[in-house]
Parts: C-alpha cells; sequence; structure tokens
C-alpha cells in the first residue's frame, strides 16, 4: 500500500481505505479461485494495483465518463480505476463468470458504486456504447481494436481524447503493432514508475474517430 501512496500522495481517507482493503480481499479470494496468479499475490499491488493505476498517471476522466473494461478477470484495471475516479462509470466484462462474481463481491465489500458486470464476451457486446475501452493483456492489439470500435461512441461535444482504447502491454510490441494497421500513441510505463517490474511494460492509446 506505501507503493500505491508513493506515487499518488493525494489519495481521500476513503480511497486509502479502499486501496488497503484490497489485498487481504484478494488474497482471501484467491485461495478459492484462481483470480490472480498465485505468484503474483506476494506483489500485488505492484503488479496488479499500481500497474492498473498507470492509466490514470496519463489521462484524467471527467466525472460520469462511461468506460468498458474489457477481460476484466479479476477487476483489472477497472477495480483500482474505479477506486481513484469515484465519479466514473465502469463496466466490467469477461467471458469467465467465477471471476465476475470475484469483482462484484470485492466492489461490494469496498463500497463502489460506479462499477457493473457483464459475464459476456467482447463480440456479443450489443446496444451499449462507452466512452473507453480499456484492457490489459487480454488480446492482440489488432482484435482489441476490432472489439472496441464498435462499441465507442463519439461525440462532437466531448474532447477526443475521451473516446478511443487504452491497453497495458508488455515486452516487445512492434510486430504486434504492425499487424495491427494501427498507430497508437505509446508510454513506457517505466517513465511513471521506477520499479523493476514496469521496464518493459507500455500504455498504448488509440483514438477512435467519428
Amino acid at each position: 500500500m506505501e507503493l500505491i501512496q508513493k506515487y499518488f500522495p493525494g489519495l481521500t481517507l476513503q480511497q486509502v481505505e479502499q486501496f488497503e482493503s484490497l489485498g487481504a480481499l484478494y488474497g482471501d479470494w484467491n485461495a478459492k479461485i484462481n483470480v490472480i496468479s498465485r505468484k503474483d499475490m506476494d506483489n500485488f499491488y505492484e503488479r496488479h494495483v499500481l500497474h492498473s493505476l498507470s492509466i490514470a498517471r496519463q489521462f484524467s476522466f471527467p466525472d460520469n465518463t462511461h468506460i468498458l473494461d474489457l477481460g476484466s478477470g479479476g477487476g483489472f484495471p477497472g477495480i483500482p480505476l474505479a477506486i481513484f475516479f469515484p465519479n466514473v462509470h465502469f463496466h466490467m466484462v469477461d467471458s469467465i463468470r467465477k471471476k465476475l462474481f470475484v469483482v462484484e463481491n470485492i466492489s461490494n465489500s469496498i463500497g463502489l458504486k460506479n462499477t457493473t458486470t457483464q459475464h459476456t464476451r467482447a463480440e456479443e457486446i450489443k446496444n451499449n456504447k462507452f466512452d473507453m475501452v480499456i484492457s490489459r493483456a487480454v488480446a492482440p492489439l489488432k482484435q482489441l481494436w476490432n472489439w472496441s470500435c464498435p462499441l465507442l461512441a463519439v461525440t462532437k461535444n466531448k474532447p477526443a481524447a475521451l473516446h478511443g482504447l487504452i491497453c497495458l502491454k508488455g515486452g516487445d510490441l512492434t510486430t504486434e503493432i504492425g499487424e495491427s494497421g494501427c498507430k497508437p500513441q505509446i508510454w513506457k510505463i517505466h517513465h511513471f514508475f521506477k520499479e523493476d517490474f514496469f521496464k518493459d511494460k507500455s500504455m498504448l492509446f488509440i483514438e477512435a474517430t467519428s
């Protein structure tokens, strides 16, 4: 938890309490349902919470923004961002129901009011539009963008930066980006957080156009 406050010193008391609660809650659930790699639990705040919050170092979402967390798994990056942006709505989607059960229970346990879940696949989402899609290492960039495009609501009344896909990825992305046909903006997460874990981690943003 000290790691979170190191990079985000302006958290409210409620946010601190919510972030502090995550470690024990995920530890308990992970003993029942393997939602996180067990070897990662010792580095939970670095590898899951802080990694998710890298998005908050680059993007500030206005109140009432609607965000889809695609392939949310156990709630990353959605739950840490929902704590950080309490007036932004996060809709977390995954094809594995038991993981969403964990998301729902943890959200309720820490008093989050700005999260919803949906048990489905990205390509099966109908009649919902979002300002932004976020994702963490779910699929190749080309596939992520193909899934995201139909779900993004572009309006002329909001800044263009509010519309698009943000994804967190690791390793050499040269081939993946080339095959996607996209030209994303790229940030090295190690520029935000100096821990060794982030040396090969990147954040990508593809802007949606009308």
